[in-house]
């Protein structure tokens, strides 16, 4: 039988290379080859245990640059290529209304099934997403920019609007690069002032300098942001986020946490405020990332701050989960 070579989450905090039976691709399925994982919030909460969505073991890893073992639907063996990690039924409410990023029955790779932190892995060829003229590093960042794309899109920006973004992690970035492209005036708030200076490199948003109140920064009037995105996926974060949407603004909740959240129905009638939560994305938030980095507005190079082999990911994934100072993006190298 062929085998092939997976790291595993075992359980919360175990992580394991084993070897397993390749997989057998379904029909309307094709091997891939992975070359680059991306490894973000989700895999270290799948480390240690937080992610509300996962049963174990679980092979991790959705953020890919993968090769065709064999051509499929126009693509030919040997080409590089992202994968949309987002399995959709095809049938369901959401898919039929054109959002099979929030299918009823999505089975996200390296989540509800596993993922491409393997040597062989199998994917619908309608996952498959061509990115010509992309290198595999720039591939395996697609995806999580595809996140804040798709919340930037679901948000309805304009060139008018007053944005703040939560959170300097690489989701936000991601929000806070493409609310940038619709030209709207951004501000990124942290509690770190490294992330915060990268934020700012990076993606040209004004910093909130940790501990300043963001009403006061970039709004003459502090009368509050017409949109404000959370990407930290923390609880409290989550309800301080209404205190600064504007009467009449919008507040996109990205993250996602197990505990419930509250806010106050009195301030949220007040201000008519609209509440949207933004899951994952659709394969044209991935092609709308792709046109950005092929047209060079996107510095994937200075977005990939650590990088590991598939030997010792085992060590330095869970090293990473704690260690955060400089971290941007990690990578695993497969090839």
């Amino acid at each position: 039988m062929r085998t092939v070579d997976a790291l595993v989450c075992l359980r919360p905090g175990e992580l394991r290379v084993e070897r397993r039976p390749a997989p057998r691709p379904a029909d309307g399925e094709v091997l891939v080859r992975p070359l680059r994982v991306g490894i973000c919030g989700t895999d270290y909460h799948i480390f240690e245990g937080t992610h509300p969505f996962l049963e174990y073991p679980r092979v991790m890893g959705h953020e890919l640059a993968v090769e065709l073992v064999e051509p499929a639907a126009g693509l030919s063996a040997g080409e590089v290529c992202v994968v949309n990690p987002y399995v959709s039924c095809g049938a369901c409410v959401a898919c039929r209304n054109g959002k099979p990023n929030c299918c009823v029955h999505i089975a996200v790779l390296g989540v509800h099934r596993d993922g491409g932190m393997a040597s062989l892995l199998a994917v619908p060829v309608g996952n498959l997403v061509a990115a010509p003229g992309l290198t595999p590093d720039q591939c395996a960042t697609v995806e999580f920019l595809a996140i804040g794309a798709h919340a930037v899109r679901r948000a309805a920006l304009s060139e008018r609007d007053r944005v703040l973004v939560v959170g300097a992690g690489p989701i936000g970035l991601g929000v806070a690069l493409f609310a940038r492209r619709t030209g709207a005036a951004v501000v990124v708030l942290d509690r770190d002032a490294g992330r915060l200076e990268t934020a700012h490199a990076l993606t040209g948003a004004e910093p909130v300098p940790p501990g300043a109140d963001p009403l006061a920064c970039g709004l003459p009037d502090a009368a509050g942001f017409d949109v404000v995105f959370d990407a930290t996926g923390n609880p409290r974060s989550m309800e301080a986020c209404f205190d600064f949407v504007a009467h009449g603004g919008r507040c996109v909740l990205v993250g996602v946490v197990k505990e419930p959240i509250a806010f106050s129905d009195p301030d949220f009638h007040r201000k008519e405020m609209t509440l949207l939560g933004s899951r994952n994305a659709t394969s044209e938030d991935f092609r709308r990332v792709i046109a950005a980095i092929a047209d060079g507005d996107i510095a994937t190079d200075r977005l990939i701050t650590h990088r590991t082999d598939f030997a010792n990911a085992v060590r330095d994934i869970p090293r990473w989960a704690h260690e955060k100072v400089g971290l941007v993006k990690a990578v695993v190298e497969l090839e």
